[in-house]
């Protein structure tokens, strides 16, 4: 019986698979338990597991409140670190993350659209709630197709091209988005900060009905594993092995877009998530897509949902948007770990 192979972290990463799916059940668990409210998850349990019915107080902060809030956390978390590692894998680049397709600047012209001019339209009463996450749906994706059609020529899609016009598109679209934004009122004003920033807090079981948006590209992703795989030998040498790399961008934009499109118009602006949390697995478990994906799965549903924690505990009853937690914690310890790993990285 023979050993690993030199280099093969296939079995770290196997093991550490096991490590973040305990993380993610913690994290779940903490997130019902722990709040500003004075109710207790294990008394509540206690109360099913005698026959007792649950009092009201716990079953409207644990079922209506936390729970959907906690799924949301999880696939939202789920979906910016997934599309994070698949843009890391196409652009060969573990620097790239979801905004560098025009995904989170999209949404953002969309919302703040919707929240600004949304009065104007005849149906945006009967949209209500809806109104500004579909908007900002629409927006990732219009961005996101036009970025792609501007990359794409006769059939073949260059990754560069996307790059380049990816930074001139996030500067126009930031433009577009600046102007209705000096026109908004202080109260239209208020509401677009506090959307760009993020936050769980809007999660309901009605909005969870969205919940197929971000988990259908969720579990398409893996599907592209090989690909992205046979891609890190670049475009020419995974041609030449098989793999249909055009067709392997496209997919790969679209769940993209899909993926992050949907989790953006349901939580708002956060970031940090898509770069950092695919970075770091590579540096401890290896670039292998089959293990990284997954990984990348669990350890961003974990870190959202222990960042939303801190958000709505850190200064209770008040809340933090969901996005200075992530971007307080995470680019320090982002910088860390690069300090750490520059030989490794040839920074």
């Amino acid at each position: 019986m023979t050993g690993p192979v030199a280099g093969d972290r296939s079995h770290k990463a196997r093991r550490l698979t096991l490590v973040l799916l305990a993380l993610l059940a913690a994290a779940g668990i903490a997130g019902l338990a722990i709040g500003a409210a004075g109710t207790s998850l294990w008394s509540a349990l206690g109360d099913l597991l005698n026959g007792r019915e649950m009092s009201l107080r716990d079953r409207v902060v644990l079922w209506d409140i936390r729970a959907p809030r906690v799924l949301m956390g999880m696939l939202v978390g789920a979906a910016l670190a997934v599309s994070g590692a698949v843009l890391q894998g196409l652009f060969r680049n573990p620097l790239a993350d979801p905004g560098i397709v025009g995904v989170s600047a999209g949404a953002s012209l969309g919302a703040v659209s919707a929240i600004v001019l949304g009065g104007m339209l005849p149906f945006a009463a009967a949209l209500g709630n809806w109104l500004v996450p579909l908007a900002a749906f629409a927006g990732s994706w219009i961005a996101t197709m036009v970025l792609y059609r501007i990359a794409t020529r006769a059939g073949r899609t260059s990754v560069a091209t996307m790059l380049l016009a990816g930074i001139a598109l996030t500067a126009l679209t930031m433009a577009l988005t600046g102007m209705i934004v000096y026109i908004a009122d202080d109260a239209q004003l208020r509401d677009f900060t506090f959307w760009n920033m993020g936050s769980l807090a809007g999660a309901t079981w009605s909005k969870l009905a969205a919940a197929p948006l971000i988990l259908l590209p969720l579990l398409a992703a893996p599907a592209l594993a090989h690909g992205l795989n046979g891609l890190a030998l670049g475009e020419a040498a995974a041609g030449h092995i098989g793999i249909p790399v055009q067709r392997l961008k496209s997919a790969a934009i679209l769940t993209v877009a899909a993926a992050t499109g949907a989790a953006v118009a349901a939580s708002g602006g956060i970031g940090f998530v898509g770069i950092v949390v695919p970075h770091l697995l590579r540096l401890t478990s290896g670039p292998d897509h089959r293990c990284l994906l997954l990984n990348s799965a669990l350890l961003g549903a974990a870190l959202l949902l222990l960042a939303d924690l801190v958000s709505r505990t850190i200064i209770a009853p008040a809340e933090l948007p969901i996005g200075i937690i992530t971007a307080v914690i995470g680019g320090p310890f982002f910088l860390f770990i690069l300090l750490r790993q520059r030989s490794l990285l040839d920074l």
